[in-house]
């Protein structure tokens, strides 16, 4: 697919109350096996980029190195791709509109602009956050890119679950085509889906309590798997790491994926 099919073919995923899941791989090998899986699109993350980069999550992946993870995924797999693109990789909303064109230029149908003031803990007060989604959604009718409105300050709890909502609701106004607030209780979620644009959930914490098409009955149009499935990869290392090194115990390795499977899937 060209970049505008798969664009095409990403909007009309998103319709409330039948959920698409969206899995976030966090290299091309991982791209690669989710696509062949079956996944219809997939979103970078943030986090289980920078594991593989060595270093944490929040501020310390720079803009040129997530377009250059961001367009090698592109390239990689046939299926549309969104972009975790933190916080815009800056603060002004002339960066993020700037940032916006070069995700679209990557080859990316999707993006996501948090109001977190990385690498810190704090959020954008309220006018400069809709400042910054307004100059996005500009950015993203210019470059023909699906934008996500994120309301991540209620993670770091810079503000509560009200504010939240309240942010989405005015990112929804500027133009969003996605709102998300990642991991708010059921009656929240169940709020922000009476707001208008596309609601993503984080299958994250409580939220697994959740089926997929429970989270369809709330009115979610999209569900992001989030660092999550890295992390289960990094359980998996952790696990079988420490039996090995602390006991010399090596069975863990008898639960290797299987490597014709897994080459099966790498092929394209």
């Amino acid at each position: 697919m060209t970049r505008t099919q798969k664009v095409a073919a990403f909007r009309a995923l998103h319709v409330p109350g039948r959920p698409f899941v969206m899995p976030n791989p966090w290299d091309l090998g991982s791209a690669k096996v989710l696509a062949g899986l079956g996944a219809k699109a997939l979103a970078t993350t943030s986090s289980g980029h920078a594991f593989t980069l060595g270093r944490r999550d929040m501020g310390h992946v720079s803009r040129d190195e997530a377009l250059e993870h961001a367009a090698g995924i592109c390239g990689a797999v046939d299926v549309p791709v969104s972009g975790d693109f933190e916080n815009g990789y800056g603060a002004t909303p002339e960066t993020v509109a700037e940032t916006i064109g070069m995700a679209a230029e990557a080859g990316l149908a999707g993006v996501s602009i948090e109001d977190t003031d990385l690498p810190g803990t704090g959020a954008y007060e309220f006018d400069h956050a809709v400042a910054r989604i307004e100059a996005a959604v500009e950015a993203a009718h210019n470059a023909d890119i699906v934008l996500c409105g994120r309301a991540d300050g209620w993670l770091t709890r810079s503000y509560d679950a009200a504010e939240a909502v309240r942010r989405c609701r005015a990112f929804a106004e500027a133009g969003a085509a996605v709102i998300y607030a990642p991991l708010v209780k059921d009656e929240v979620l169940r709020e922000l889906c009476t707001i208008g644009p596309a609601v993503n959930a984080l299958a994250a914490g409580k939220t697994t309590e959740l089926s997929v098409s429970e989270l369809g009955e709330i009115g979610v149009a999209r569900v992001s798997i989030g660092g999550t499935l890295a992390r289960l990869a990094q359980m998996s290392l952790l696990d079988a790491a420490r039996a090995i090194l602390n006991d010399g115990d090596l069975t863990p390795l008898g639960r290797a994926a299987s490597g014709s499977e897994i080459d099966t899937l790498l092929d394209d």
